[in-house]
């Protein structure tokens, strides 16, 4: 229980550090979604709960939902790779945020990111339904064997 809970702490306070701003869920919740990571699974969120020790003060408290695919291929393009095994969480890696946003320095616009490992793919343990993944297949065909290519994700490759 108490390594658990340095666990949680630990957790909370690197989250405090990496993230600043979060959105609520709901406009009458409280709780504040800081991570939502839909290739990974992961949601992480916070609210201000009354502390046990003392009922007049407030703690953050964070938590951290994961999602684990049981029938993950190590390749999710491909069908017939092996099944998942190993699911690797950094909380450094779901926090980061690529998207550049523009500042103003010195009466000057820069586009700037708060992240430096931008450029490494993401390893996605599932389908990010906003994309489209498709995988090649050997089809026979009268006789004559041709690769074809199959969607994987029909929803997010064929518009409406």
């Amino acid at each position: 229980m108490k390594s658990s809970l340095l666990l949680c702490v630990a957790l909370a306070i690197s989250l405090g550090l990496v993230l600043v701003a979060g959105y609520p869920r709901d406009p009458e919740d409280e709780e504040h979604v800081l991570v939502n990571n839909k290739c990974q699974c992961v949601t992480v969120t916070s609210k201000f709960v009354p502390s046990k020790e003392n009922p007049d003060e407030e703690i953050l408290q964070r938590n951290i939902r994961i999602l684990v695919p049981l029938k993950a291929r190590e390749n999710i393009s491909d069908p017939l790779s092996p099944l998942r095994t190993t699911f690797v969480y950094r909380m450094t890696d779901l926090c980061k945020k690529c998207d550049p946003v523009e500042i103003e320095l010195g009466g000057e616009i820069y586009k700037a990111q708060q992240s430096t490992s931008c450029d490494e793919p993401e390893t996605c343990y599932t389908y990010n339904r906003d994309k489209c993944y498709t995988t090649n297949f050997p089809f026979l065909y009268h006789g004559e064997t041709k690769n074809l290519k199959a969607v994987l994700t029909p929803a997010s490759c064929y518009a409406d």
